[in-house]
């Protein structure tokens, strides 16, 4: 049987505003379409084979969760994470550690917190932040054939800056995004999306769900058929209800 394999990174600290059910939406979309799915928690000090998974899970945090696993992140994942991204390995990374994805977070008092480097950005910190539903539309999903629209809840001071080689996520039509300014919202280089919006994110977005599910096979599982469709009746309520607010 067809399975995919999750390498779940920092779950005991990096789980803000329920970015669990990241997790929980892979697996029971992939048990609804007969597809075994294996979550493997890593930590600080875990091994971490980059060969062993099909995608990488990493949440959200707060400073001090951040800082307890900043070093082991740098010196001993963060090269594999480098490596693993230039391979075409699929990454989902949440608001901080879509932070430390880039070259540095720059604290308000100027002092940086460096990051691992795996893409081409680097984050702000301003004393106001950015709060509130965020709604954003993404071109390749649409090219896709899925729906197009991103739906989540950002809470963040940080404004984060894509370099050149990075693509924002998506354009934002409700909310802030990436930094209030240039409409951006998260990042897409090679298999890596990160993203702002918690809530959960993917049980808001099925369609996005399954894209990163269907790319993350088919790298092993290269004669794979698409996915079986869904009835995602519940999701597209909640979907309709939030777009629908004001």
């Amino acid at each position: 049987m067809m399975e995919l394999r999750i390498a779940h990174l920092y779950p005991d600290l990096l789980n803000l505003y329920g970015d669990r059910g990241n997790i929980i939406a892979l697996q029971r979309r992939c048990a609804w379409r007969s597809i075994g799915c294996s979550v493997t928690n890593i930590s600080i000090d875990d091994p971490f084979d980059t060969s062993r998974y099909d995608l990488v899970f990493m949440g959200g945090g707060q400073d001090h969760e951040q800082n307890l696993l900043h070093q082991d992140l740098i010196e001993k994942k963060g090269p594999l994470i480098r490596q693993a991204v230039e391979e075409g390995l699929v990454f989902l990374c949440i608001c901080g550690s879509y932070q430390l994805m880039g070259h540095y977070y720059e604290e308000q008092d100027g002092s940086r917190i460096t990051g691992i480097g795996a893409l081409d950005l680097y984050t702000r910190a301003k004393p106001n932040r950015l709060i509130g539903d965020l709604i954003a539309r993404s071109d390749f999903l649409a090219r896709q054939g899925r729906d197009p629209m991103l739906l989540g809840f950002e809470n963040h001071s940080g404004r984060t800056w894509l370099g050149p080689s990075v693509r924002p996520l998506a354009t934002v039509t409700r909310g802030f995004g990436n930094n209030g300014e240039d409409h951006g919202e998260g990042a897409i280089y090679k298999n890596a999306y990160c993203t702002y919006a918690h809530g959960s994110f993917l049980p808001k977005n099925p369609d996005m769900a399954d894209h990163l599910i269907e790319t993350a096979l088919k790298r092993r599982f290269s004669d794979m058929e698409p996915l079986l469709k869904l009835d995602n009746l519940y999701e597209n309520n909640a979907r309709s209800f939030l777009l629908s607010c004001k």
